[in-house]
């Protein structure tokens, strides 16, 4: 009798929790940015970013 059994070698589950990762810190570090720069009360934040909120229809007023 002949087993066979298909594995994922050890690289590929490295990279695939790796990409997994990498895009939880980038969702993280965009919500963080977006909220924070969205309600900051820094007037000199507010206004550095105030058009492209419009432009993305954030409201922050």
């Amino acid at each position: 009798m002949q087993q066979s059994s298909v594995t994922t070698p050890i690289s590929e589950q490295a990279s695939l929790s790796s990409r997994i990762a990498a895009a939880a810190i980038a969702a993280l570090i965009g919500s963080f940015l977006l909220i924070g720069v969205g309600f900051a009360h820094s007037d000199v934040i507010h206004n550095a970013a105030h058009d492209s909120r419009h432009s993305f229809a954030f409201p922050c007023h």
